[in-house]
């Protein structure tokens, strides 16, 4: 089968909260003439992304189109969830033009184009390209590791520790894998971080990349749809810390599920996860929350101890039943600490 006729997928990356979905509810609305599939995959049960997107459906892109994994790192169940999801989507009644993928944000995206190498789809579906999303205010910031001088420290004062840590490693596995580099949050880092996170992965580069920046996932789509990269034919080019490895784990990670009462307060919530950043070194946390006498959802999203939170649609005939999904290292977990400072 010629490349023309297999279906081109984008494969967008990206460490946790750099905007991929975003980034992705803006292609849905700019589609260049093409019908688009999307595949999310959630780190964790609660699809928070795959449930924006599919608020996003239109004739495009509709909901039929949009398809959430929340069962683990799809690199990981290739034969289980991955082939099986692709299949459905190339079946579709009226087949996508073009499939993005969402990969969660702790994914090493390598695995993953392996995976396309699978025979049941490698003769019906080519990568177009690998995006990967950088927070440009958070790379300038050091923050795609808990804490960059404590590592360097520690280094310095044992040279058998050449390893990187896991934060960091899947920041610099992304940005090697990558076919073009999107800083986001262009207008939070300001020139100075934009030069200064553009300065960090070029560095981390292994080779020229093109490097752009943008704000609230706003790009033109022709830059990084059609890219033509053949992405699973050119693995040499991408390195990774994990080569030579079968497989890779996510064991580095953990995930919680905080259930939550109705809150009245929605600045004490706020406070109480910059008070989980700060204390327990979450990393990210997602979710909806139901706020006494408002009829929408409250959606949050918090990177570290940044917090961003709307009310984006009505509970309607749904549980008013708050659910908060926290990501942080895995010896950073501490489940009852985390229940008390949210008030679970």
């Amino acid at each position: 089968m010629s490349d023309l006729s297999k279906i081109p997928v984008t494969v967008i990356t990206g460490f946790l909260g750099a905007g991929k979905t975003t980034l992705i509810r803006h292609l849905m609305q700019n589609p260049q003439g093409k019908r688009l599939a999307i595949l999310v995959n959630e780190f964790g049960t609660v699809g928070v992304d795959g449930d924006i997107l599919k608020s996003c459906a239109d004739d495009n892109c509709p909901v039929e189109n949009i398809v959430e994994l929340a069962n683990g790192c799809i690199c990981c169940t290739v034969a289980d969830d991955f082939i099986p999801t692709i299949e459905a989507l190339m079946a579709l009644p009226v087949r996508p033009d073009h499939i993005i993928i969402e990969t969660s944000g702790l994914a090493l995206p390598k695995p993953l184009l392996k995976a396309f190498d699978w025979p049941a789809i490698r003769s019906k579906i080519t990568v177009d390209g690998v995006i990967a999303l950088a927070d440009a205010e958070a790379v300038a910031a050091g923050r795609f590791a808990p804490n960059v001088e404590a590592v360097d420290a520690q280094r310095m004062a044992d040279p058998s520790l050449d390893h990187e840590t896991p934060l960091s490693e899947v920041f610099e596995d992304q940005i090697a894998c990558a076919d073009i580099i999107l800083m986001s949050k262009a207008d939070l880092a300001g020139e100075a971080g934009l030069a200064a996170a553009r300065a960090v992965i070029t560095a981390e580069s292994p080779r020229p990349i093109p490097i752009l920046s943008m704000a609230e996932g706003i790009i033109d789509p022709a830059l990084i749809l059609g890219l033509n990269a053949r992405a699973e034919d050119d693995l040499a080019a991408r390195p990774s810390h994990h080569d030579g490895h079968d497989d890779h784990e996510h064991d580095d990670f953990d995930t919680v599920v905080i259930d939550l009462p109705e809150i009245s307060d929605i600045d004490a919530l706020v406070a109480s996860i910059q008070r989980l950043a700060e204390e327990q070194h979450i990393l990210r946390v997602k979710g909806y929350v139901a706020v006494t006498g408002k009829p929408m959802r409250l959606l949050v999203q918090a990177v570290g101890a940044r917090v961003r939170h709307q009310f984006d649609r009505p509970w309607g005939a749904s549980p008013r039943q708050g659910q908060l999904v926290v990501i942080a290292e895995h010896h950073d977990i501490d489940l009852a600490a985390i229940r008390s400072v949210l008030g679970a």
